[in-house]
């Protein structure tokens, strides 16, 4: 049987409140799409959320024509709710973020980049994956990230997901699950493996001025926390150009500041982070703060 016949699937992300339009009224929408396709269309659950976003995951199944037809469909969707958002935008810029396995990328890249190459140029769609190192600890998916009209980003679905089939593993990861270990997006705080227990533990807390230490703060603005963390995994909170810390800030609604180098918490090397919000804003920031300390811990770790 050729490849192309045997059932796959593709995933990417939805914005939170876009799924929704997804899913229609009673889930008469998805259904619908479901019977003109073929195919079968899951959502993670409200809140379940890829790491480091606030968007849902689409799990698409079915053989490949099935999937593509789905996936216009969705996409269709999607682009006509941005039409009507922005009617005096004729064409809204779009992407597409597949979710794709660590291990399935490298057939997409292709010897020396010649396979997305090949891809970029014969769908003309922009064409992106995100490095492997997403500073989540336990995540081993990466983003492929495809811009361009709908027609080209339907091509480029196409040649990726059927490049994606030839690998037996990919397919065998049909019923891994949407969520992610210990990350279910703002607001709930993260489930944390043991070696984030232990950075836990290890961080120091100070009581501030304004409202005290912020689990006692009954009020919603104005409350902050500040907690130490080492020195040398500072660099895992900021991110690669401050991305990272600008991500933080957008999910949780924080602010987050940290003191400047050699600026330590008496008697350690850690630096001060404070974080400024409201309670459920620092719990957040702090939770994925959190999480970027342990997967530096777990780092630290595995070095030794």
């Amino acid at each position: 049987m050729n490849f192309v016949e045997k059932p796959t699937y593709v995933r990417f992300l939805v914005s939170n409140s876009a799924a929704g339009s997804v899913i229609g009224k009673g889930g008469s929408t998805i259904t619908d799409f479901q019977s003109q396709s073929g195919a079968r269309i899951q959502l993670s659950r409200n809140h379940e959320f890829f790491p480091g976003t606030t968007d849902r995951i689409i799990t698409v199944s079915g053989v490949i024509n099935e999937i593509l037809k789905a996936v216009e469909l969705i996409l269709s969707k999607l682009l006509s709710e941005i039409h009507s958002e922005n009617d005096y935008d004729a064409d809204p810029k779009s992407k597409v973020r597949l979710v794709v396995p660590n291990g399935s990328c490298g057939g997409i890249i292709g010897k020396g980049g010649a396979t997305i190459r090949s891809f970029i140029e014969e769908t003309q769609a922009g064409i992106k994956i995100s490095p492997q190192d997403n500073n989540y600890f336990g995540l081993n998916d990466r983003l492929v990230t495809l811009t361009g009209t709908l027609d080209e980003q339907l091509h480029a679905v196409d040649l990726i997901v059927s490049k994606l089939s030839e690998d037996p593993r990919y397919s065998q990861s049909i019923n891994s699950p949407n969520s992610y270990p210990g990350y279910h997006g703002a607001p709930h705080s993260p489930v944390l493996p043991s070696v984030a227990t232990t950075a836990y533990n290890q961080m120091n807390y100070i009581t501030n001025g304004a409202g005290g230490k912020f689990e006692n703060s009954k009020e919603e603005q104005g409350n902050s926390l500040t907690i130490g963390v080492l020195d040398g995994h500072i660099g895992f909170v900021v991110g690669r150009g401050g991305r990272n810390l600008m991500e933080i800030s957008q999910t949780s609604g924080a602010r987050v500041k940290i003191s400047d180098r050699g600026d330590y918490i008496s008697g350690t090397t850690e630096r001060k982070v404070t974080i400024t919000g409201s309670q459920r804003a620092i719990r957040t920031a702090e939770s994925m703060i959190l999480k970027k300390v342990a997967y530096a811990a777990e780092k630290a770790i595995a070095v030794e």
